[in-house]
């Protein structure tokens, strides 16, 4: 390689800054003949003349495509090498690129409207999964109320995922709850029993659907069902007195696991 000045090139540092690439990147492109300066320094410094810089902005357009570098060096030095058979290979894979990005998009968008909305159905979806006396305004509410917990977090990323038919199967274990749990009272099943341990269980279990609770957490949303207007009503429109029922046998099924109910924290 011929002795040169600066005045015959430029140096790797300009080149960096001219191209927006690293001068580490491209130390690594002369390591690997990818694209060696043509002219040094007497001190030993690279050059990059006019001719360098130009393959130099095809590397960084092919890289910027996502051609790996073994393929670029083939583009451009391999004369067999099949130019827009490859740029349309590379095509074919920004394009399924794209669509998975659009996806996750679109991914991203539900996450964050279910997490200012709660509830990613429409008020007519709401009243045919949830039935006519469903308040479509309630989730907005709740968010009011918890919307900075753990536990919004929590339904708000299970809710991001359903559409119409998971938010009917929840609702129908719910509903199918509430039924066993009144069937229960009627037939005078005691707290502390098998069979009230049994539905305090499934009330977890199912409750789950919108976000993990631990029973001390149950133990809270058994003094809330009996002490909140709205939750008594529900409850006690299933059956007369069934909130206080259940607040006492989730109480007892504590009780067995070592909880005090009078002591029990939303934890």
């Amino acid at each position: 390689m011929p002795d040169a000045t600066a005045a015959d090139g430029l140096p790797v540092g300009q080149v960096s800054k001219r191209l927006g690439v690293t001068v580490r990147a491209l130390h690594h492109w002369d390591e690997i003949g990818l694209a060696r300066p043509s002219l040094r320094t007497a001190a030993g410094y690279r050059l990059y003349t006019a001719g360098d810089l130009e393959r130099l902005h095809r590397i960084v357009v092919y890289r910027e495509i996502g051609l790996g570098l073994d393929r670029i060096q083939a583009v451009l030095d391999d004369s067999a090498t099949d130019v827009p058979g490859a740029l349309r290979a590379q095509r074919a894979q920004v394009a399924e690129r794209i669509e998975r990005l659009q996806k996750l998009g679109a991914g991203l968008d539900r996450m964050i409207d279910a997490h200012e909305r709660g509830l990613l159905l429409t008020a007519e979806q709401q009243a045919a999964v949830f039935g006519p006396q469903w308040d479509p305004d309630g989730p907005v509410r709740a968010r009011q109320r918890w919307g900075d917990t753990t536990q919004w977090r929590q339904y708000a990323e299970r809710s991001a995922s359903r559409g119409p038919e998971e938010w009917q199967a929840v609702a129908d274990a719910v509903a199918a709850l509430d039924r066993a749990l009144g069937d229960a009272m009627d037939a005078g099943v005691t707290p502390g029993s098998p069979e009230a341990n049994r539905l305090v269980e499934r009330h977890r279990e199912v409750f789950a659907s919108y976000f993990p609770l631990t029973r001390q957490m149950q133990v809270c949303l058994g003094r809330m069902y009996e002490a909140d207007p709205a939750f008594a009503a529900h409850y006690d429109g299933i059956r007369a007195g069934l909130a206080t029922w259940f607040r006492h046998i989730v109480d007892a099924e504590a009780r067995a696991h070592g909880i005090d109910p009078d002591t029990a924290v939303w934890q």
